[in-house]
């Protein structure tokens, strides 16, 4: 082989290396109209993916049976909130249905700065905010499969007021319009949730592969 062939072929390992290494954390934000089952995704996603670091949205609204502070929710006062909320400690940060919620920033920094890809779960609002501030986020529309079953399972979690629910559901009708804004759409189907969770799954697998990815800075 002579010195050209050499040095082409150097050349070429060394694009090889700068591939390999060309791979980036990246952002997940998974959204939805509300009662569209984004808590029971999330769920699901933890044990079939546990290598991604789920950030934990922080809230003032009341905590609902069986959710667990830390895991489900940050659940804090409202004087604390907004004291996180000047000192600009979150990612997004919204008034829903009169309750404060928002995303620390410092665990998802710190996620990414270790090689960590991050899971965000926020609603539709919130999902528009983070495309601002992180235009590489990949944002994924969770759909219900009709109307009338987002509002059985806005009534069948029986921990809202009927007009709460109604309220939610005119919301819902509104949000749906945002899913043109996200890069991927997935319908949650009745009863098929592990379905759901497969193509979300395969969107962040095929997402890895993606040939120039930026780096993500807070």
């Amino acid at each position: 082989m002579d010195s050209t062939s050499v040095r082409l072929n150097e050349r070429a390992d060394e694009i090889i290396e700068e591939l390999k290494t060309g791979r980036r954390p990246r952002i997940f934000v998974v959204s939805g109209p509300s009662g569209v089952g984004k808590d029971a995704v999330i769920q699901e996603m933890r044990q079939k993916l546990p290598d991604f670091h789920y950030a934990v949205t922080a809230t003032t609204r009341r905590r609902r049976p069986g959710e667990i502070d830390g895991v489900h929710y940050h659940f804090l006062e409202r004087e604390r909130f907004e004291q996180l909320v000047e000192q600009g400690e979150f990612l997004e940060h919204a008034v829903v249905y009169g309750n404060l919620y928002g995303v620390p920033k410092q665990r998802v920094r710190s996620a990414l700065a270790q090689g960590q890809s991050v899971i965000i779960k926020v609603d539709v609002q919130g999902a528009r905010t983070i495309r601002e501030i992180v235009p590489e986020a990949v944002l994924i529309f969770i759909a219900p499969p009709s109307m009338s079953e987002l509002l059985h399972r806005l009534r069948d979690r029986k921990s809202d007021d009927f007009d709460v629910v109604i309220r939610r559901l005119n919301t819902a009708t509104q949000e749906l319009t945002a899913a043109w804004e996200f890069d991927y759409l997935i319908f949650n189907e009745t009863d098929r949730l592990d379905e759901t969770v497969e193509h979300i799954a395969t969107v962040i697998h095929g997402e890895g592969f993606r040939i120039n990815q930026r780096e993500i800075t807070l």
